[in-house]
């Protein structure tokens, strides 16, 4: 059976979402139908059937299993976020580096973060630590942007989460200048933001950016480093790397990684 498969939800209800080989295509609906039986919350099984894309980072599913509602709340380190995986773009693995970056956040810091989907990096981090000032969570998925208003509600974060629909590039305008800390939790094409990050930070704000890194550049952080300091280079602005880290694998000699540094 295949072991690759993630679950999102709770114990009440949860979908899971499963990567099926070709040599185990013919046997889809039978690894579906043992994963609900295995894990008893799972009520739909949905098969990958594409890579993220387009400007909602969404992919195209099949429901192998269950029920076709795939609207779940997830639980995570205290807090709730309702989604439909179908419909937004959220990875249920990356919540233990949703709770390290709000582990790093100071009191009366303002938070950007871009790309925000439904939500999580923005709750995690007024949860953790509820002495921020405010948390701009911009993202151009009205979907998702409903979503992360009803998941505002539900944490109560209303005095402490600005939600904003629209693109980094125009939404972001308006906090030029003013952010401690801006996160860019989108891996495949970041790059092209770093300005707009740039343009957001104070001077000495802490700028955490993700990419892809590949282990054949005998480097994973190379690719990563390149454009922050291709984007630095030309807007003639300074920089300083505090942290790199591999986020995840994300394939066999690919992983996510994270470059944090400060804007001098």
């Amino acid at each position: 059976m295949s072991k690759s498969f993630d679950i999102i939800g709770s114990k009440e209800k949860s979908v899971a979402i499963v990567e099926i080989s070709e040599e185990e295509g013919n046997r889809e609906k039978e690894i579906a139908n043992k994963i609900m039986k295995e894990n008893k919350s799972v009520k739909s099984v949905l098969k990958k059937e594409s890579h993220r894309k387009g400007d909602y980072r969404t992919r195209r599913y099949a429901i192998l299993a269950g029920d076709e509602n795939t609207e779940v709340v997830h639980r995570e380190h205290g807090y709730f976020l309702k989604l439909d995986p179908q419909k937004v773009y959220f990875s249920s693995r990356e919540g233990t580096e949703r709770q390290r970056i709000a582990n790093c956040v100071e009191p009366g810091e303002l938070v950007m973060v871009m790309f925000a989907g439904v939500g999580p990096y923005a709750i995690a981090i007024a949860k953790t630590q509820p002495d921020v000032k405010k948390i701009i969570s911009v993202e151009i998925n009205p979907i998702a942007v409903e979503y992360m208003k009803h998941n505002i509600r539900i944490n109560r974060l209303s005095h402490k989460v600005v939600p904003a629909l629209g693109d980094v590039r125009e939404i972001c305008k308006k906090w030029y200048g003013e952010c401690d800390r801006i996160l860019m939790p989108l891996p495949l094409g970041a790059e092209s933001f770093l300005d707009i990050a740039v343009k957001c930070a104070k001077i000495g704000a802490t700028i955490h950016f993700y990419g892809w890194g590949n282990k054949a550049d005998g480097d994973v952080f190379l690719a990563a480093e390149k454009s922050v300091n291709k984007s630095l280079k030309k807007m003639g602005r300074k920089y300083k790397i505090i942290k790199k880290r591999v986020v995840l694998p994300y394939a066999p000699g690919r992983f996510k990684v994270c470059i944090e540094f400060n804007v001098l």
